[in-house]
């Protein structure tokens, strides 16, 4: 018979104010303030991530998104992203450098995040008012907690009939490595993002490709200034504000233009096509009867919150989404103790800083 000792028993079961899940942008900024605040990471506040080494969703990036070709990487409070970059580093890995970053932030304020742990599912634990965490063999009682679990492991992929059929490769952004891999083959690439566009116009440089959305695309000319993301956010906002599920920036704020674009546009690679209707063993169909034989659908569809270890808390409404409030838009209104960052307004890099701020302030008020 095993004995378990007190120590093994303490690692099993454990108790502290505030629970983080996810160590990404938002999760790490979370921490950050909770640190600020004069909690100590490990014992006052525990910070969960599933990923088996820093760096959020950035590590798992596809190579050829560079520094370059990154939409923005933020910095984290209290640290700049420069100081942790060589000298040169346009052409650096995007999978390379934000991890190096966020390793490095996690050492400086000592956060000691516990990783790999991938927390199954949230509850409220019967009689004290604490919430109930389960990460494998670990139990973790919270009065307070901090979701920042983002979305990069829940792929969204549409469903069209015919699917099943298709006798081709099918995969999603979060599966692309290289357009190397699709040498000699016709790719339909489905979705009107900023990574749709970036993935057509690379793959287009190596093999033939049909570009579809379900709306037509809208590109600016102008910068992305402050205002125009003010505008963007503030939508988002008042949609998880009604209980909605959190909108498409990009449908706010368009595509930017960049000389990469302006070079696939001349190759004539941006001639979008609607949304087809089916999909058959060798490609697809449209309603009017139009048909283009594929080899490979690329899903660049986006992705949801991935929310589905909360599910016992019954936060969602009947709109679908999750009715935020708070001063950012990051405390559930239906339990005070639970704040989301890195959902709807709070999706966004600069935004996840701002934030974890406000939902760190917002709980410790609300827990005394």
């Amino acid at each position: 018979m095993d004995v378990v000792t007190s120590a093994q028993r303490e690692v099993r079961t454990s108790e502290v104010d505030v629970l983080v899940i996810g160590a990404g942008q938002a999760g790490l900024s979370a921490a950050y303030y909770l640190h600020r605040a004069g909690l100590e990471a490990g014992s006052d506040f525990l910070v969960l991530d599933r990923s088996p080494a820093p760096g959020g969703a950035w590590q798992f990036r596809w190579p050829s998104l560079t520094l370059t070709t990154v939409n923005g990487v933020s910095d984290l409070p209290g640290m700049s992203f420069a100081e942790t970059l060589p000298a040169n580093s346009a052409e650096v890995k995007a999978s390379d450098a934000v991890p190096r970053y966020y390793r490095a932030y996690e050492e400086r304020f000592a956060l000691n995040v516990r990783r790999p742990v991938t927390v199954t599912v949230v509850c409220d634990r019967d009689g004290d008012g604490r919430l109930r965490a389960e990460a494998g063999n670990r139990t973790i009682a919270a009065r307070g907690l901090i979701n920042a679990t983002g979305t990069w492991e829940h792929p969204f992929v549409p469903h069209y009939p015919g699917a099943e059929l298709f006798t081709g490769r099918q995969l999603h952004t979060k599966d692309y490595t290289s357009a190397a891999d699709f040498e000699g083959k016709h790719v339909v690439v489905v979705g009107g993002g900023i990574s749709a566009v970036q993935l057509l116009d690379e793959i287009s440089l190596v093999t033939s490709t049909t570009w579809v959305t379900r709306s037509e695309p809208r590109f600016r000319d102008e910068p992305f200034t402050p205002e125009l993301g003010r505008r963007a956010v503030a939508i988002v906002e008042d949609r998880v504000r009604r209980g909605l599920p959190p909108g498409s920036v990009v449908s706010v704020t368009g595509l930017p233009w960049t000389p990469a674009l302006r070079a696939a546009q001349k190759r004539g690679v941006l001639q979008r096509l609607p949304i087809f209707s089916t999909i058959e063993p060798n490609g697809v169909r449209w309603a009017d009867g139009r048909f283009v034989a594929a080899d490979v659908i690329l899903w660049c569809t986006g992705f949801r919150s991935a929310l589905d270890h909360l599910a016992p808390l019954r936060l969602r409404g009947p709109g679908g989404g999750i009715t935020m409030t708070g001063r950012l838009a990051t405390q559930t209104a239906a339990d005070p103790r639970i704040h989301l960052i890195g959902y709807g307004p709070s999706a966004s890099t600069i935004g996840a800083n701002r934030a974890g701020r406000a939902a760190v302030k917002e709980l410790l008020a609300t827990l005394g």
